[in-house]
């Protein structure tokens, strides 16, 4: 019986000793397949066609944004100067009767 015992363990043992071999081996092909595709990557070229579409289409739509701003700020200094002209007349104007005894 004991030697069924350490019949049984020795298979047990060698049994064992094969997985662990069969695993090794999986995860040396594994880290081999990994290592292949990582190469792959760092020496495949950077997708910089799509990164500069995106560049110019942001630089574009900031560009039109800017210079939309600069039209409506120019229209605004229009109107301001146009009404400051128009207020300044009127002071004038009230100045000029109240002086004159008009008003």
């Amino acid at each position: 019986m004991p030697e069924g015992i350490a019949n049984s363990v020795e298979a047990i043992e060698v049994e064992a000793e094969k997985m662990l071999e069969e695993a090794r081996t999986r995860a040396n092909e594994i880290l081999l397949e990994a290592r292949e595709e990582a190469r792959k990557i760092l020496s495949s070229p950077l997708p910089l066609d799509a990164v500069k579409t995106e560049y110019d289409r942001i630089a574009s739509r900031a560009r039109a944004e800017a210079d939309e701003k600069i039209r409506d700020s120019e229209k605004k200094a229009v109107e301001i100067s146009t009404n400051a002209d128009k207020k300044a007349r009127e002071i004038t104007e009230l100045m000029i009767n109240i002086v004159t005894g008009k008003r």
